[in-house]
């Protein structure tokens, strides 16, 4: 019985970590294929509206089988007005921005800004006093110096990498090509800022995830209803600016718009319910130790099937997050290990659902 017990421990740990592999390596891939999807014209709103709605139908499903039990017998007002602020703030403007950055960069930057995202929420939560800081703890110091080798990473990302250009330069007037290697440069310098921008209304975004699940913890029934509200905020704003409802080219078919689906609403979605239920499993501090994989994977990616190098300033910008983003995590595993050795219940830890 013991070892029957052993050997399903053991198969559960591998399922464990070889599906975080595998779900950094597909959302890795999907980076690059949004990449290609927005280089052909695409609508960014349009792509956030039909990845929201079909990651809410792949979710919807998981979520009843397994959190119905947890769904709020009465929806305040102010549950309400917070399962909004996530949907306008999580799903529309984090994903434009997002969007906007992969666009002007490249997808091993965009994969790679997130890894900013636990500093960040350790910040915002401490100031909010959600969670709690000691100036003489050091494990308060390590999230603190963690968080600003993060940023200092970010820097070296952003003003320390030559864009590639976008465009043969070989005929082109010297003047030209001038012009067009500093319209390229301005253009990275924005797209890291909108990037930037980005992680910083997720990381308050999580913030306002994490409160909202204290009277709401269900978090895959929150990606649902959230996942389903941005899509229709999003076509709703796309239809106030642009008069109608479309793709953005005609480039793309209807065959690439099933693509985006399933790359961006299924096989997405799968990964998430996954991550959730790790999350429940082995908690956030394991799930993100992962999320790196998802930058390697997307520059190998990039550079095998579009030619599309990063420099040696991005790439030591990258590695300062990595180090950066590690540091924060062990500051954090190392205090909930001793949080739980005293036997000490933190009230709510905002961080917990949200580092995934």
């Amino acid at each position: 019985m013991l070892g029957r017990q052993q050997r399903g421990s053991f198969l559960q740990e591998a399922l464990i970590i070889a599906g975080l592999f595998a779900a950094q390596c597909v959302l890795g891939f999907y980076v690059v294929f949004v990449n290609r999807i927005l280089a052909m014209g695409a609508n960014p709103l349009f792509l956030i509206a039909i990845t929201g709605s079909t990651t809410a139908i792949v979710l919807l499903p998981f979520a009843i089988a397994f959190e119905r039990k947890k769904w709020p017998k009465k929806v305040t007002s102010s549950l309400m007005a917070q399962i909004v602020m996530i949907s306008v703030g999580g799903v529309c403007i984090f994903q434009v921005l997002m969007l906007m950055g992969i666009e002007k960069t490249s997808p091993a930057v965009a994969s790679a800004m997130p890894n900013l995202a636990p500093g960040f929420i350790f910040i915002i939560a401490a100031c909010l006093r959600f969670e709690k800081f000691e100036k003489n703890c050091k494990y308060s110091k390590a999230k603190i110096v963690g968080t600003l080798v993060c940023l200092s990473g970010a820097i070296t990302m952003s003003f320390l990498q030559t864009p590639p250009p976008t465009s043969p330069e070989l005929n082109k007037p010297p003047q030209l090509s001038e012009n067009s290697n500093n319209n390229g440069y301005y253009d990275w310098i924005l797209g890291c800022f909108y990037l930037l921008a980005g992680v910083i209304v997720l990381s308050c975004n999580a913030v306002l995830q994490a409160a909202t699940m204290v009277n709401f913890p269900a978090p895959l029934s929150l990606c649902t209803i959230t996942s389903m509200m941005g899509s229709i905020f999003t076509v709703i704003l796309l239809f106030l600016i642009n008069g109608t409802i479309d793709i953005g080219s005609p480039r793309i078919s209807i065959t690439i718009i099933g693509e985006i689906c399933i790359m961006g609403g299924v096989v997405v979605g799968a990964c998430i319910a996954f991550q959730a239920w790790c999350v429940s499993k082995k908690g956030p501090v394991l799930v993100s130790i992962f999320s790196p994989i998802q930058t390697v994977c997307s520059t190998i990616l990039s550079a095998i099937l579009y030619g599309q190098m990063i420099g040696l300033g991005s790439s030591a910008g990258i590695v300062l997050m990595f180090c950066g983003l590690y540091a924060v995590l062990w500051a954090k595993n190392n205090e909930t290990l001793d949080e739980s050795t005293d036997d000490v219940m933190p009230i709510s830890d905002v961080e917990k659902p949200l580092l995934s």
